[in-house]
């Protein structure tokens, strides 16, 4: 299992442990924090990201493609639960409003689009470089134990730390993968509903172009409806509005999810194959790509109501393990 983890004193921000009498040393592991394309890093090198990855042309630096997440809605609800973090985003110009027109996309009255400038892996490093936390990338844990009121966790190399709180944030599956005490603290009732917990695969495939290239439609986005394999397709440099004469535009395509189930066991390569095919029929006449990445998102998104109850909350030892949906698979040529 491939994770990633963070440490952080007290206090120390949105990484950091609760406080606590002489201090507490907090871990939370998971694969959001993700390397280059979305895979984790070796030793320290690496970018935050998961699900909210931003890939990085191999030829310029500056022409990035969000693979994952491709704008953040924010609700009225959300909106007044969540001010300040949307005040704070938007003071730092990690995100700006979405003023670029995606077709077919589904609004409701009050919704608010942002897109992140910089790429929206820009939102996961803001929270990272703020929480002072020290920031590791394939450290990957096998076991977790509890010996003498703290938390033992094992890596794969066989190493240990041991920590006053631990903070799961992997796909369910990855947790349950997990050796260790804490599997018997798990109830029988806990684990059937999170093995009951489903995910949708897909793929993702980024196009990076020279600088020049033209990519000529009226929008930057554009859900399609009509396909058996895209679902999405985003001019990303247009979408976030950062176009430049200096700067290659990126394409990025997300397919249906029918299609990444279908085809979650076969190559990274076969499947490049067959997006590619199929967008040469929703855009016919595409420049030939500098670089290409194609990138499988095994765990997209739950597709499985999961309704949090006091018998859902995984409790253990008073610290509640939380878990999260992002997992990724990825490959790159160019």
């Amino acid at each position: 299992m491939a994770v990633a983890h963070a440490t952080a004193s007290p206090g120390s921000g949105p990484a950091a442990a609760p406080e606590r009498p002489g201090g507490a040393r907090g871990h939370v592991i998971g694969d959001f924090l993700s390397g280059p394309g979305g895979r984790p890093g070796s030793g320290r090198r690496g970018l935050g990201g998961g699900r909210m990855t931003t890939a990085i042309s191999p030829h310029n630096p500056l022409c990035t493609a969000d693979l994952g997440a491709q704008y953040v809605t924010c609700t009225p609800q959300y909106d007044k639960k969540h001010q300040t973090f949307y005040d704070e985003l938007l003071a730092h110009g990690v995100l700006k409003p979405l003023v670029s027109p995606i077709e077919g996309t589904m609004m409701k009255e009050g919704d608010c689009n942002f897109v992140a400038p910089q790429g929206v892996s820009s939102v996961v490093k803001h929270y990272l470089n703020q929480s002072g936390a020290e920031v590791y990338f394939r450290r990957c844990v096998t076991q977790i134990n509890l010996r003498n009121g703290k938390w033992e966790v094992f890596k794969e190399t066989g190493s240990t730390e041991l920590f006053d709180l631990v903070v799961l944030t992997m796909p369910i599956p990855r947790i349950l993968q997990l050796q260790g005490h804490f599997v018997n603290l798990i109830s029988e009732c806990q684990r059937q509903q999170l093995e009951s917990v489903n995910y949708s695969s897909r793929y993702a495939l980024g196009l990076f172009y020279e600088a020049g290239t033209k990519i000529d439609v009226p929008w930057a986005g554009k859900y399609i409806t009509s396909n058996p394999c895209i679902r999405f397709v985003s001019i990303d440099n247009k979408k976030r509005n950062i176009e430049s004469s200096e700067i290659g535009p990126s394409l990025v395509i997300h397919t249906t999810v029918p299609f990444g189930v279908t085809h979650l066991e076969h190559s990274i390569e076969d499947v490049q194959e067959l997006i590619l095919q199929q967008l040469e029929n929703i855009l016919p006449g595409l420049p030939q790509p500098v670089a290409v990445k194609c990138h499988k998102w095994r765990y997209s998104q739950k597709d499985y109501h999961f309704f949090k109850t006091k018998e859902t909350d995984a409790h253990i030892h008073q610290r509640i393990f939380l878990t999260s949906y992002e997992d990724s698979d990825s490959s790159s040529s160019g």
